[in-house]
């Protein structure tokens, strides 16, 4: 979603698309099952035992707080980890361009190799995003390199190390056979191995979650909170089924926030909500280098 894109205040608000509450409301509406059921219990020996059973508010007022803080510091740091991946992507937008631009600059007046070059360095920001979910080469990369090629790089360890290589091999032939100024070959090639630190840095952010303990721990005091919350609405309320409608208004921002924070955790899983749109600004690489290309060769004739 673009600011463009925004909906205004009133349809964000009640929209489902995009929305957090349709994987939590499960859990919601089963604390609010729970609630009842301590309601009935506790009417059922109120009215045997004429006992109530209920829990003075002020314990839940401190452990509220400091539930909301853990669940704060949860979410920062699945929003950390999206907002890092979102900079490693500009990377690599501004590396391809760089390395295209210094390319055509002051890479050597020879057609073919320039063609070569932009395109293989508008395959990388897609086999990237491939590599990132764990899916193979789809048409993109054989429309741009070919059929043949796009073989090679499906069954390469690394994808994106297999495209980085060849641009390197492209470069060394500028050098060597067709050329290209030492000086010129230093500075592109230095944008072509920034793209394979920032898919490197994007990886370790793929493949290093969030300590298991720590979501752990959190979700205990959650389902702690939330199953004795109740009880003290029960010492706080006259009205008993108030008390799964008051406890069901808790549980959704809490068990929200926790699923944000889950969500964030991979940015670049497309079954997570708010992932990064790879496939957008790996198609805006791809037409932007090639317009790169198109423009010289216009510009020659």
């Amino acid at each position: 979603m673009s600011f463009q894109t925004r909906e205004g205040f009133w349809r964000e608000a009640f929209a489902l698309h995009g929305s957090i509450a349709p994987r939590v409301m499960p859990f919601v509406l089963t604390f609010g099952l729970v609630a009842s059921a301590i309601c009935g219990m506790s009417w059922l020996v109120e009215t045997m035992f004429a006992v109530r059973i209920a829990l003075a508010i002020a314990p839940f007022e401190f452990a509220g707080t400091a539930l909301g803080l853990l669940l704060i510091l949860r979410t920062n740091a699945g929003y950390d980890r999206w907002w890092e991946a979102r900079k490693c992507w500009g990377g690599i937008v501004n590396q391809s361009r760089n390395l295209v631009i210094g390319a055509m600059a002051y890479g050597p007046n020879n057609l073919d190799w320039r063609e070569k070059i932009v395109r293989w360095a508008a395959v990388f920001p897609h086999v990237a995003r491939l590599s990132l979910r764990s899916e193979l080469p789809s048409t993109e990369v054989a429309n741009l390199v070919g059929p043949d090629d796009a073989r090679r790089v499906a069954s390469a360890e690394h994808m994106p190390s297999f495209v980085a290589a060849r641009l390197g091999d492209l470069l060394h032939e500028a050098h060597e056979t067709l050329k290209m100024d030492g000086f010129a070959f230093i500075q592109v090639d230095r944008e072509r191995a920034l793209l394979i630190d920032h898919i490197g840095a994007c990886e370790r952010i793929a493949k290093t979650p969030l300590p298991r303990a720590y979501s752990i721990n959190i979700r205990r005091f959650i389902v702690a909170f939330l199953f004795m919350l109740p009880f003290s609405l029960l010492h706080l309320l006259d009205s008993d089924w108030l008390v799964p409608v008051i406890t069901m208004m808790v549980a959704y921002p809490l068990l929200s926030l926790d699923q944000i924070g889950v969500e964030l955790e991979n940015p670049f899983s497309t079954s997570n909500l708010s992932h990064l749109p790879l496939d957008d600004i790996s198609t805006d690489i791809e037409r932007n280098v090639l317009s790169m290309l198109k423009d010289h060769q216009g510009s020659r004739h």
